[in-house]
């Protein structure tokens, strides 16, 4: 079967190629953003002297809900969190990260960004930091950016 009638105009099989093309542009809009986050004790306000490092990725979907991990080497981690806060400035905890194995922090089920963590996150201003006893404000640090 042609795809184009003997009119000139597409037929079925045009008219579904069309929508398939259609489609994909669009869900090309709506894509989530996976951020490539390096942690490091460098990235610290104020840094820290540590040979402990971390690494993941935590993605932003459209919707702004967030889902993702980091796993870290070298720490001892207490807690972890993403915050909101610019590149060498601390903020507030925004997200608390769950201990999902011996060196794994995942992000938990149903978090979600507000529309002002969500402009801040596209600014590059949310990091994810984990902390230790020895480090209480936090030993390693990455910035989120997009």
């Amino acid at each position: 079967m042609n795809a184009l009638k003997s009119n000139g105009r597409p037929g079925f099989p045009g008219i579904i190629a069309a929508a398939v093309v259609a489609l994909a542009a669009y869900s090309g809009l709506a894509l989530a953003d996976q951020i490539r986050v390096t942690l490091s004790g460098e990235q610290e306000v104020p840094a820290v002297t540590t040979s402990a490092s971390g690494g993941g990725t935590i993605t932003i979907n459209p919707d702004m809900s967030v889902s993702g991990s980091v796993t870290t080497k070298g720490v001892a981690g207490t807690m972890a969190h993403i915050h909101n806060g610019a590149a060498g400035k601390n903020g507030p905890v925004i997200i608390p990260l769950t201990k999902s194995g011996a060196d794994t922090w995942s992000v938990p089920a149903g978090a979600k960004l507000t529309d002002a963590q969500n402009a801040a996150f596209k600014a590059g201003d949310l990091y994810v930091n984990v902390h230790s006893a020895e480090h209480k404000g936090g030993e390693i640090r990455g910035q989120l950016k997009p």
